[in-house]
């Protein structure tokens, strides 16, 4: 658990998301002596259910009888204008582009430790504690002790002031640890399934979201030569290194094609057979832009580090070099399979969270 300073112990704002995590990490904050309030964020309502499930008003009420249960005070914030600016927008934006953008990067930095943040300091809270399975230690963040749960990745672009109000109390457990906690303290929420949907909105399909907001575009889908093969649907429903959906049948011999690149201004979507392994979708070296430190200590020019390419992966080797204060350029140990414009990478020194950036 985060380490907390002597008394008096600062007064956090716990944001629940009607999740068991943040469930647990309430209660033991509480259990510290921690004067804790929590809040729900309303960021989107979807009451006609036309992006799929998003379960918003359950949420709530499951939210709400955790606090009943632990006798904390409880109030939903209506953040909905900032989260369809910062991070909506952002989204939209960044697919319209060609990009593939992290909605729950930005979701973090931009809203949990961004506007609630600020809501929590001008209403006299010493920071915002979350359900993150991560570590803060001082001024640093670590991985979380569960790595098949671990999610220190989300928190990659974070700036220092936001880190220094961040409380992650259930870092150190395991999920079946979590799991087993909530249900010994009788959690009305003991048993919920985690949620996999886009942060805030729910379990969706991304290219069903987007289909609200970008018009689709259709034109050709062709191979590295240039031939036609097909046409796509429009350039933002797909992405680098996607098998899936493609809209293209495999060959006699069952090969698979697979996007290797678009091409905007012709309204082109490349793809080749996965079987030839395409350097375009392999990648030993990547620029990484908008730098982002969340450590006091950065790398240093020419430092042998680890990057998660992407969350879910694993933690690869890789060589950091500074082409400036706002990009560098990365080397892998080995090749990296589909790096596209848009995602975010995250840097680490052994188990400590450096900071990120953008493929661009």
């Amino acid at each position: 658990m985060t380490e907390v300073s002597s008394s008096p112990k600062p007064r956090l704002l716990v944001a629940l998301s009607g999740g068991v995590d943040s469930a647990v990490a309430a209660w033991r904050l509480q259990q510290a002596g921690h004067p804790i309030e929590a809040a729900y964020m309303k960021n989107w309502i979807n009451e006609e259910q036309v992006f799929g499930n998003c379960p918003w008003m359950q949420d709530i009420e499951d939210a709400r009888a955790v606090c009943d249960h632990l006798g904390v005070p409880f109030q939903v914030i209506n953040f909905m204008d900032a989260y369809r600016e910062r991070v909506v927008s952002y989204l939209v934006d960044g697919y319209a582009k060609g990009l593939t953008p992290n909605p729950d990067v930005m979701c973090n930095r931009e809203m949990k430790f961004g506007v609630l943040l600020d809501w929590a300091l001008e209403n006299g809270f010493d920071g915002v504690a979350t359900g993150h399975y991560a570590r803060r230690k001082g001024d640093r963040i670590f991985e979380g002790v569960d790595k098949n749960k671990d999610q220190s990745y989300f928190l990659a672009l974070l700036r220092p002031d936001q880190r220094d109000r961040a409380w992650f109390p259930v870092g150190d457990l395991t999920k079946p640890e979590l799991r087993d906690l909530a249900e010994s303290i009788g959690l009305p929420n003991a048993e919920k399934k985690d949620s996999q949907g886009i942060c805030f909105i729910g379990e969706v399909k991304i290219n069903d979201f987007l289909e609200k907001f970008i018009e689709d575009r259709p034109g050709d889908i062709v191979n590295p030569e240039g031939r036609k093969l097909g046409e796509h649907r429009g350039l933002h429903r797909y992405t680098l290194g996607q098998r899936r959906g493609i809209g293209i049948p495999s060959n006699a011999d069952n090969e698979f094609y697979v996007v290797i690149g678009k091409n905007l201004e012709a309204n082109e979507l490349v793809v080749a057979f996965e079987s030839s392994k395409p350097d375009a979708i392999w990648a030993e070296s990547a620029t990484v832009r908008h730098l982002s430190w969340v450590s006091p200590e950065p790398p240093w020019d020419g430092e042998r580090l680890h990057a998660k390419v992407r969350y879910r992966d694993r933690s690869v080797p890789m060589t950091f070099s500074y082409r400036d204060d706002r990009a560098a350029e990365i080397r892998f140990d080995e090749a990296q399979r589909a790096l596209a414009e848009g995602q975010v990478c995250a840097f680490y020194r052994g188990e400590e969270l450096l900071g990120g950036g953008v493929y661009l």
